[in-house]
């Protein structure tokens, strides 16, 4: 009896203990969320007061207001969206194409090429930055939307998640489409791809988010106002002199919201991708 009270005991200390990580965790992850929140709400002379506000004595919108108004938002928005939509839509082609090839087509080479495929990801993007820059400038596609697409065609994460749920598909599924006739494209797009949904989905987000916070990049490859990101155009905020924090910060608010949105509704298929590590049954 002593034993099973004492099991008992411990079972419960472990859960609280647990139970505090996570709200430790949640803390540390959403208070940089709040505080960019409660800074869009205050004064600009109010930003760095001591002690610091954890919440604005007098809140304010007006910093939304004025943020708005410095720039064309509306078309930084809608080349945001369309550069990330159509970045993110070439990715999966490409990534799902090459993740199926290197999953169940047998070649030679195939497990060193996919090697050579993963390396890619070792590379810092930084080393890359000037060759890539005189490669768009040789093709003219400098200051374009070509410049800010055609780079991020595909994702060598894409290809080795996806990699890993079609070899995890059971070999009788494509045996059973041989002997009806199919073929690896029909394969491809009638079994494998609705089988893999999960993991199409992680890859989507992965390149939507990518594109979408893009800075470094757009910065260099863009120069005219009306190919600009939102994340170029929030640097806008931080001048030599005068920096606008307050309207940085709601110039972020705004800017974060669509992507919140999106993860609300596809978390669900985020988190299957991420942690399902591969096809069930």
């Amino acid at each position: 009896m002593t034993t099973m009270r004492q099991s008992v005991f411990w079972h419960r200390v472990n859960r609280v203990v647990l139970y505090i990580a996570i709200a430790a965790l949640f803390v540390v992850v959403v208070f940089p969320f709040y505080w960019m929140i409660v800074t869009s709400l205050q004064p600009q002379d109010a930003v760095f007061s001591t002690p610091p506000q954890l919440w604005p004595k007098h809140p304010t919108f007006q910093n939304y207001i004025d943020a708005w108004n410095s720039a064309p938002w509306l078309r930084y928005f809608g080349n945001t969206l369309f550069v990330s939509i159509a970045s993110t839509l070439l990715s999966l082609v490409t990534s799902s194409l090459a993740a199926f090839a290197f999953a169940l087509i047998e070649f030679r080479g195939r497990e060193g090429l996919f090697n050579l495929v993963l390396s890619m990801m070792m590379i810092p993007t930084a080393t890359t930055l000037i060759p890539n820059f005189l490669i768009i400038r040789a093709l003219g596609w400098y200051d374009t939307f070509y410049a800010l697409i055609i780079p991020f065609a595909t994702s060598v994460f894409g290809v080795f998640l996806l990699r890993q749920y079609f070899m995890s598909m059971p070999r009788e599924l494509w045996e059973a489409a041989q002997i009806d006739g199919a073929s690896r494209l029909r394969f491809f797009r009638s079994i494998a791809l609705p089988l893999a949904r999960p993991a199409i989905v992680t890859v989507a987000i992965n390149s939507f988010l990518g594109a979408w916070t893009s800075f470094l990049w757009p910065t260099v490859m863009t120069q005219s106002q009306d190919k600009q990101l939102i994340e170029v155009a929030l640097n806008a905020f931080l001048g030599e002199k005068n920096q606008q924090w307050a309207q940085l910060a709601a110039a972020s608010v705004f800017t974060t919201i669509p992507i919140v949105v999106l993860f609300f509704f596809v978390q669900r298929q985020f988190i299957e991708g991420i942690g399902g590590g591969g096809i069930k049954g």
